[in-house]
């Protein structure tokens, strides 16, 4: 097999590091194991970071995410702990990541976990007519 599940996360600079900008990524394929019963569960992540000196490089994304794939873990502690690893290795001005799982006993659970760094403050909101 070409490729296979990494824990290892890679990154490359930001290309513009004097403006706050925003990333948007659509992760529709994400799944991990229920602790209790062992069943899949299936979740849509999206992704929201502003860079400060690195973005994070999407292939290693794709494979960091397959790694959960056989790990049995509640989905509070998946998106935390997806977002502590990104925080890690970026070191990104703002973080949200938003875990929508499929439904499961007639729930449908999302965890929002969001990130700012310590000096960072964001911009004024611009509102047109």
């Amino acid at each position: 097999m070409p490729t296979s599940p990494s824990r290892n996360l890679e990154t490359f600079p930001n290309p513009e590091t004097t403006r706050d900008y925003l990333i948007r990524m659509d992760l529709p394929e994400f799944t991990c194991v229920c602790p209790l019963t062992g069943q899949p569960d299936f979740a849509r992540l999206r992704l929201e970071y502003i860079p400060d000196t690195l973005c994070i490089e999407t292939k290693s994304l794709k494979l960091y995410l397959w790694s959960w794939r056989e790990v049995g873990i509640f989905h509070e502690a998946v998106t935390n702990t997806i977002v502590n690893d990104l925080i890690a290795i970026l070191a990104p001005r703002y973080l949200k990541l938003s875990a929508s799982f499929n439904v499961r006993g007639g729930i449908y659970p999302e965890v929002v976990v969001e990130h700012r760094a310590d000096n960072w403050s964001p911009s004024e909101p611009v509102y047109l007519p």
